[in-house]
C-alpha cells in the first residue's frame, strides 16, 4: 500500500500528473470515486464538443442551399444527439483506463481523504476503508463543480447545471441561460442551433466578459443574428418553478421583466471540490474556497500538493495538466520553470468560436503600454469567404516600443485551432515585424494572423 505519488482525482490534471510521474520512474496511484477522466472527459470539455458538433451539422443542413445543395426535412433527434455525446465521453474514459494500464498506474476506486504523514484513506463503495502512503507526496486534483447562487438553487429538473444540460430527456422549447462565460455561451449556441428559444442573461455589460470588448460585441452581434436573445447589465432575481415551467424575473436598467422558460441553466461559474478531503485536519491552508500553493504547487504542509481547479489559477483543463507536469517534475528532482500564467490560451467553442491569449486592448492601455493594434476581418479572407464563415476577425496588440506581442484575440470559424500560434509567438518573444515576414499558407484562415500583424504596422495587403 506504499507509493511514491498518490494523486486524488483523475481529470485532465490528475491523470496527466499520474502519467508524467510514472514516466519519471515514480510508483504512482490515482484515487477516483467516479469515472476516469473527471469532469472534462465525462461531463465537460469533450461531451459538450460532441453536442456542439451535432449542432454544427444541423446548421450546415439548414444552410445547405447556400452551398448549392438541396436538403429537405432535416430533423433533430435530441435523444440520439445526447446518446452520441455520452458515447464519445465513454470512449474517452476507456482511453484513460488504457493509459493507466500502459503506464503501470494503480487506480484505486473510492473517495480519498488526506491524513497527516502523506497518507490517504480511501473509502470504497461498500464503505471499506484502506490507508495508503505516498513517500514523495500526495497531489490533490479533485476539480470543481457548478456553482450555485442563493436565489438560483439547482433542482436538477427546472433549474439545472451543466451536467443536466448534457442529458435532458427532451429538448426544451424555451431556455434561459444565466451567465455568459464559456459554459453559458456554448450551451446557448447548442440549444439555439437545434431550435430552442434561448435567452442569455449576463450581469456585466458584455457577454464573454473576460474577452476583449470588440470580441464580446462581435459575438453578441452574431448570436442575435442567429436568434439568441441577449440581456446584459441584467440579473435574475428569482425563478418561480411552481407551475409547469419556469417564470424567470430579470432585473434590468429599465425595470423588471418576466420570462417564461421550460428550463433555466445556471452557468455562473464553478466551485472547487475541497470539502471533506481532510484539509482542516492536516492543516492545509485554503483561502476563498481554494487551496494555497507555491510556484511548484506544494501546500503549506510539506508533502501535500494541489493542482487544477482547486487552486486559485485559471480553471482550464490545459492549465491543470501543465501544473501537474511541473509539480511532479519538481518532486522528481528536475528543474522545471514555473508556469507563465500570462500566456495561457482560452477557448470558447460556440459559433463563431472565440480564442484569446495575453492582454486585452484595455488591459494593455491600463498597464501603461503605448500600443499598436492590428485587426483583420474574416470578411476579407478568401478561405473564410469560400467556407461561408465570414463573421469575426483576428486582433493583435503590440508594444509599440519593442514590438512585443502583448495579446491576441480571435473570433471566427476554427480560431480555437489558430490560437496556439500566438501562444508560441509570445513564448518565443517574436516581434511584430518578424511575424509579418513569416510566410503563411494561402488560402487559410491563419493568414489573418499575418495580416493583422501587418495592419498594426501599416503594411496590410488585403484590406
Amino acid at each position: 500500500m506504499n507509493y511514491d505519488i498518490i494523486v486524488i482525482g483523475s481529470g485532465p490534471g490528475g491523470y496527466v500528473t499520474a502519467i508524467r510521474a510514472s514516466q519519471l520512474g515514480l510508483k504512482t496511484a490515482v484515487v477516483e470515486r467516479d469515472n476516469l477522466g473527471g469532469i472534462c472527459l465525462n461531463w465537460g470539455c469533450i461531451p459538450t464538443k460532441a453536442l456542439i458538433k451535432s449542432a454544427n451539422v444541423f446548421d450546415y443542413l439548414n444552410h445547405a442551399s447556400d452551398y448549392g445543395i438541396q436538403v429537405k426535412d432535416a430533423k433533430i433527434d435530441f435523444s440520439a444527439i445526447v446518446e452520441r455525446s455520452r458515447g464519445v465521453a465513454s470512449g474517452m474514459s476507456q482511453g484513460i483506463q488504457f493509459l493507466m494500464k500502459k503506464n503501470k498506474i494503480d487506480v484505486i476506486k473510492g473517495t480519498g481523504v488526506v491524513k497527516a504523514g502523506k497518507k490517504v484513506v480511501v473509502t470504497d463503495e461498500e464503505g471499506k476503508q484502506t490507508e495508503y502512503s505516498a513517500d514523495k507526496g500526495v497531489i490533490i486534483a479533485t476539480g470543481a463543480r457548478s456553482r450555485e447562487l442563493p436565489n438560483l438553487k439547482q433542482d436538477g429538473e427546472k433549474i439545472i447545471g451543466y451536467r443536466q444540460a448534457m442529458t435532458l430527456k427532451a429538448q426544451p422549447k424555451k431556455m434561459v441561460v444565466v451567465g455568459s462565460g464559456a459554459i453559458g455561451v456554448e450551451f446557448a449556441y447548442f440549444y439555439n442551433a437545434i431550435g430552442t428559444e434561448v435567452t442569455v442573461v449576463e450581469y456585466l455589460p458584455n457577454i464573454v466578459p473576460i474577452e476583449d470588448e470588440e470580441v464580446s460585441k462581435q459575438l453578441e452581434k452574431s448570436f442575435k443574428k442567429a436568434g439568441v436573445k441577449i440581456m446584459t447589465n441584467a440579473s435574475v432575481e428569482k425563478v418561480d418553478t411552481s407551475g409547469k415551467g419556469c417564470l424567470v424575473t430579470v432585473k434590468t436598467a429599465k425595470g423588471e421583466e418576466t420570462i417564461e422558460a421550460d428550463v433555466v441553466l445556471s452557468a455562473v461559474g464553478i466551485q472547487a471540490n475541497i470539502e471533506n478531503l481532510g484539509l482542516e485536519e492536516v492543516g492545509i491552508v485554503t483561502d476563498r474556497g481554494r487551496i494555497l500553493v507555491n510556484d511548484f504547487y506544494e501546500t503549506n504542509i510539506p508533502g501535500f500538493y494541489a493542482i487544477g481547479d482547486v487552486i486559485p489559477t485559471a480553471a482550464l483543463a490545459h492549465v491543470a495538466s501543465a501544473e501537474g507536469i511541473i509539480c511532479v517534475e519538481k518532486i522528481a528532482g528536475h528543474n522545471p520553470e514555473p508556469l507563465n500564467y500570462g500566456n495561457i490560451p482560452g477557448c470558447t467553442y460556440c459559433t463563431p468560436e472565440v480564442a484569446s491569449v495575453g492582454m486585452t486592448e484595455k488591459a494593455a492601455k491600463d498597464a501603461g503600454y503605448e500600443i499598436k493594434v492590428g485587426k483583420f476581418p474574416f470578411s476579407a479572407s478568401g478561405k473564410a469567404s469560400a467556407a461561408g464563415a465570414k463573421d469575426g476577425f483576428v486582433k493583435l496588440i503590440f508594444d509599440a516600443k519593442y514590438g512585443e506581442l502583448l495579446g491576441g484575440h480571435m473570433i471566427g470559424a476554427n480560431v480555437t485551432e489558430m490560437i496556439a500560434e500566438i501562444v508560441a509567438i509570445r513564448n518565443l518573444e517574436t516581434t511584430g515585424e518578424a511575424l509579418i515576414k513569416t510566410v503563411h499558407p494561402h488560402p487559410t484562415m491563419s493568414e489573418a494572423v499575418m495580416e493583422a500583424a501587418a495592419a498594426a504596422y501599416g503594411e496590410v495587403i488585403h484590406l
